[in-house]
């Protein structure tokens, strides 16, 4: 935003709505008076809303201006949670305690905000009985469905199933 803001001699519409420094409206202007007047407070004359018309400007120390937009930006960006696709590997013959331990670790992702991705690879013949990667991921539905939405069904990628879930 504050690249785009016209600042003293740049402002070329005249005449101008003035805002001082405490946000008290002066009124309309001519651009030669505005600067004159933000020049004899010591601040620059920025321009804070191009599209109205006429223009308004406001009494602004420019640098202190630019620098609290930049702290802004950078707490926004700061407070932002980029959402992870965690992925979750298994093969269709899972052992319950193993399962346990993944069922865990899932709800971890799914409580920290990320996707999680649940995979079960075939390997050899084991690819002929998908029903068994089909059972599998169906538990881990069941046993999610509290904490996750389902955003992709299981579906066969090569030689391995694939399900993602993200949080509710």
């Amino acid at each position: 935003m504050a690249d785009e803001l016209r600042i003293n001699h740049q402002i070329t519409i005249s005449p101008v709505r003035v805002i001082d420094e405490e946000g008290q409206d002066i009124g309309v202007l001519p651009l030669q008076d505005a600067l004159r007047k933000a020049e004899a407070v010591g601040l620059d004359l920025v321009e804070v809303a191009p599209q109205a018309r006429p223009p308004v400007c406001k009494f602004l120390n420019y640098g202190k201006f630019r620098y609290e937009q930049q702290k802004k930006k950078a707490e926004a960006k700061k407070k932002q949670k980029v959402v992870e696709l965690k992925e979750i590997k298994m093969r269709p013959h899972i052992e319950e305690n193993d399962f346990q331990v993944k069922l865990r670790k899932a709800k971890e992702f799914l409580e920290e905000g990320d996707k999680v991705k649940f995979t079960v690879r075939f390997r050899g013949r084991e690819i002929q009985r998908q029903d068994f990667a089909v059972t599998v991921l169906n538990r881990f539905k069941e046993e999610l469905k509290d904490l996750a939405t389902i955003e992709s069904e299981s579906k066969m990628e090569g030689r391995q199933m694939s399900m993602i879930v993200g949080p509710a």
